[in-house]
C-alpha cells in the first residue's frame, strides 16, 4: 500500500489560513497520520498483462461506465506526474477512439480515462482514410488495443458544411468523405440542410456507421481481427448538450 504522511500541525495551519493572524497563541501538533494514497489518486498505468486479459466487451463497458462518471462530474483523480513517468517506456491502451477535431470534446475526460488508457485519432468529421486505418492497425495489432470506437457528435461543423456543400481550400476535398452518409440519410422529414436538426442527427449517425463499415472493408488486417474476436468495433454519437455518449447498436 502506497501511503502519504501528513503532519497534522502543518495541515491544520494550512486549513485555518486567514484565521491564524487573528488567533493569539496558535498551537500545532507534530503528530502524523497515515493515509492510503490509493483512495486519493490513481497512479498506475495499464500494464501489458492487464491489457492482454481484457476482452472487447470489457473495454466497451469500461468506456460506458467512464462516460457515466463524466456526466455526473465524478472524474477519477489521477496523479499525472507519476503516470507520465510510468508510461515513458511503454504503452498498453485499452482502445483507439476516432473522434472529430472539435475542441468541445475532450475524449479522455468524456470516458474518464488517463495517461496510457486510450489512443485518440482525430479528423474533422471523424471519417476513415488510409492514415486513420494505419493508426488503427498500429493501435490494435501492434500495441494490443482491444476496441475501435468511432465517435461522432451532435452539431458537428464538418457535417453541417458537408450538407450545405461548403467549398474552401482543402476542406472541399475533405468533406467528400461525408457525402456517402448524406446520401444514406433519407428518413428525416423537412429540408436537407444544416438547419434541420433531425436531418443533421441522421447524417451524423450514418457517418459513424459508414466509418465502421469502411474499417472492415478497407483493412484486411482489422477485418480478420474482428472475425477472430480479437477486437471489437463500436460506434457512438456524443451529445453536446448533456455530455452523454449514445452508443449505436
Amino acid at each position: 500500500m502506497k501511503t502519504i504522511w501528513i503532519t497534522t500541525g502543518i495541515f491544520l495551519a494550512l486549513t485555518t489560513i486567514g484565521f491564524a493572524q487573528a488567533t493569539d497563541g496558535f498551537e500545532t501538533s507534530n503528530e502524523t497520520i497515515e493515509i492510503d494514497r490509493s483512495s486519493i489518486l490513481v497512479e498506475n498505468v495499464l500494464s501489458k498483462e492487464e491489457q492482454s486479459a481484457l476482452t472487447p466487451d470489457e473495454v466497451y463497458n469500461s468506456l460506458a461506465a467512464g462516460n457515466e462518471r463524466f456526466v455526473r462530474s465524478d472524474l477519477t483523480a489521477r496523479d499525472h506526474s507519476i503516470q507520465i513517468r510510468e508510461s515513458a517506456t511503454g504503452q498498453y491502451p485499452k482502445a483507439i477512439i476516432l473522434s472529430c477535431v472539435d475542441s468541445r470534446i475532450p475524449v479522455e475526460d468524456v470516458f474518464d480515462k488517463g495517461i496510457g488508457d486510450i489512443f485518440v485519432a482525430r479528423v474533422a468529421g471523424n471519417f476513415i482514410n488510409d492514415d486513420i486505418l494505419g493508426s488503427m492497425e498500429f493501435a490494435t495489432k501492434v500495441a494490443g488495443a482491444k476496441l475501435i470506437l468511432v465517435m461522432g457528435h451532435e452539431n458537428c461543423g464538418a457535417i453541417h458544411a458537408a450538407i450545405d456543400g461548403a467549398e474552401l481550400g482543402h476542406i472541399t476535398k475533405m468533406l467528400k468523405n461525408i457525402q456517402p452518409a448524406i446520401e444514406q440519410s433519407t428518413k428525416s422529414e423537412g429540408p436537407k440542410s444544416s438547419k434541420n436538426r433531425l436531418f443533421v442527427h441522421e447524417v451524423s449517425e450514418n457517418n459513424v456507421r459508414h466509418a465502421m463499415e469502411m474499417v472492415v472493408k478497407e483493412s484486411d488486417l482489422l477485418r480478420t481481427m474482428v472475425e477472430n474476436g480479437e477486437i471489437g468495433i463500436k460506434g457512438a454519437v456524443y451529445d453536446m448538450d448533456t455530455g452523454v455518449v449514445n452508443f449505436i447498436h
